[in-house]
């Protein structure tokens, strides 16, 4: 299998447009598309790193959206860490994923309850840093996940992957696929998606390696994150460059429409495709060989990081200064870099032999 090469730990969507937030992952907030205005919160105070860590505590998790598989699998993960740690785990949220109200209203509520912690995808970057500022000073401890808030407004950001390895590894998949050799090119969200732009300026400075010097991306195209005009610009990249070997899409929405365009085509695996997706958008793709592999963070092993690194921040061990370390598990240690973020690692490589471990 080609993908041995991609490092297969932690990562991989928030994802799909079918999924009310599931965009916002890969067409929208990441920690890179946040500005952050300070630093964290909660780097006041010293920390203990060999604190016990404390049992019998209670942590909240705040999801945009309850009832999304991708959340749903998410903060199982953090169920899992948070009662291996032996505390208590409680999942609260609104059922839109847009009801930014109603996730300030739960925050509100957590706060009052006097949870230990709170571990919230943040809807908005700004619209919960009152309600969560206010949690703080009560003494609770703030993880953001998936979607940060500003940095002053929470402890420790719990990211999904960093840019660059997002960038740099589809790039790594896809060559492998075509065997280092053809014309490729690139199936973009919007053309102004600050990610988006930022992962592609990673894949064009890793085919700067000479091991690609047989590669040339020929086009960057834009399917604004809307499956049609997706499955349109899929088409007319081959149209245009007849010669394609292989597509990057890094983003759900893209990579699907590229997929379908492609599996009822005579170019179904002639034309290779991979980039960012989820398992249940492509799991028919990959076994009717349109797909050989894609990427994504798994969320199971974000969740339960956010987990980790709650329970961690409530015991003392640390505070979410850039340079601390706190173990999380069978995930490892992990080091708190600048303004606090907590990057998860590199992207999980899906394909025939692993996509039916994986629902979301």
């Amino acid at each position: 299998m080609r993908t041995s090469s991609i490092h297969r730990t932690c990562a991989a969507l928030a994802a799909v447009t079918s999924l009310a937030f599931a965009v916002t992952a890969c067409g929208g907030t990441t920690k890179n598309d946040v500005k952050k205005e300070s630093g964290p919160a909660a780097s006041a105070g010293e920390a203990d790193p060999d604190a016990p860590t404390k049992k019998g505590l209670t942590v909240g998790f705040l999801p945009k959206q309850v009832n999304n598989p991708y959340f749903t699998t998410a903060d199982k993960g953090g169920q899992k860490a948070v009662e291996a740690l032996g505390s208590t785990f409680k999942e609260v949220g609104p059922t839109s994923a847009t009801d930014t109200s109603g996730q300030v209203s739960y925050v509100n509520t957590l706060t009052q309850q006097q949870v230990d912690a709170i571990a919230v995808s943040a809807q908005d970057p700004g619209a919960l840093c009152t309600a969560l500022k206010q949690a703080m000073k009560n003494g609770v401890k703030v993880v953001t996940y998936d979607s940060d808030t500003t940095a002053d407004c929470r402890h420790v950001f719990v990211s999904q992957a960093g840019a660059e390895d997002l960038g740099r590894t589809q790039i790594q998949l896809l060559a492998e696929q075509i065997g280092y050799k053809g014309e490729i090119a690139i199936l973009s969200a919007a053309q102004t998606a600050t990610n988006q732009n930022l992962w592609i300026d990673y894949m064009k400075d890793e085919l700067k390696d000479p091991k690609y010097k047989d590669v040339k991306l020929v086009k960057v195209a834009y399917g604004n994150d809307d499956a049609q005009q997706s499955f349109q610009q899929m088409q007319g990249l081959i149209q245009e460059h007849p010669k394609l070997a292989g597509i990057v899409s890094p983003t759900t929405v893209g990579i699907k429409a590229a997929a379908q365009y492609l599996s009822g085509s005579k170019y179904r695996g002639k034309v290779r495709l991979s980039g960012l997706g989820t398992p249940n958008d492509l799991r028919s793709y990959v076994k009717n060989g349109t797909v050989e592999a894609f990427e994504l963070w798994d969320p199971a092993k974000l969740g339960e990081l956010a987990g980790h690194a709650s329970v961690a921040l409530a015991s003392g061990q640390i505070t979410g200064a850039e340079g601390q370390t706190f173990e999380a598990g069978d995930l490892g240690t992990y080091t708190i870099g600048k303004d606090g973020v907590v990057s998860l690692g590199k992207p999980t490589v899906f394909d025939k032999d692993n996509i039916d471990d994986f629902d979301f």
